[in-house]
């Protein structure tokens, strides 16, 4: 909340006093209804996962870069050797922002799709069925677990 305050000021350039103030009583009346409404937890405010996030992101955008290539060289060859496939995954992560994130690695990672995320299990289509083996997807459920729930994983 106190970044969005500060990315406010910065760029609305608004200082006068009567601005200010309304602006801290209506951050207050925000922050007594957030406590008493009992909404603020540790995925409400995800600022304590910034730098575990900052870390998972560069591994991630290595590993599209890599099944791009895959997915390139597919559909490049004159023959589509494809095998597509469904396969379940247990998840290591706990909390519903972590289970996203990881989803979303696999469905930005090309050739993979998330189709369904139930509990601890998700429904993962693949392009190739050697490569969609739940094996595959351990590291990413491990680095995502460590990055979102900050637990999961050894380094």
């Amino acid at each position: 909340m106190f970044a969005l305050v500060a990315f406010w000021i910065g760029m609305s350039g608004h200082f006068e006093p009567l601005l200010l103030g309304l602006g801290v009583v209506s951050l207050v009346l925000t922050m007594i209804l957030a406590y008493r409404l009992d909404i603020l937890d540790r995925e409400g405010a995800p600022y304590v996962r910034v730098i575990g996030f900052a870390m998972y992101f560069p591994w991630l955008m290595k590993e599209i870069v890599k099944a791009n290539w895959t997915v390139i060289r597919a559909c490049l060859r004159a023959d589509l050797d494809i095998a597509p496939t469904l396969v379940k995954l247990k998840t290591i992560c706990t909390s519903d922002l972590a289970k996203v994130t990881f989803a979303n690695s696999i469905t930005l990672t090309p050739g993979t799709v998330t189709v369904e995320i139930d509990g601890d299990k998700l429904l993962v289509h693949g392009l190739y069925e050697q490569d969609s083996q739940p094996e595959a997807f351990t590291e990413m459920d491990r680095r995502s677990a460590r990055a979102i729930d900050g637990k999961g994983a050894a380094a």
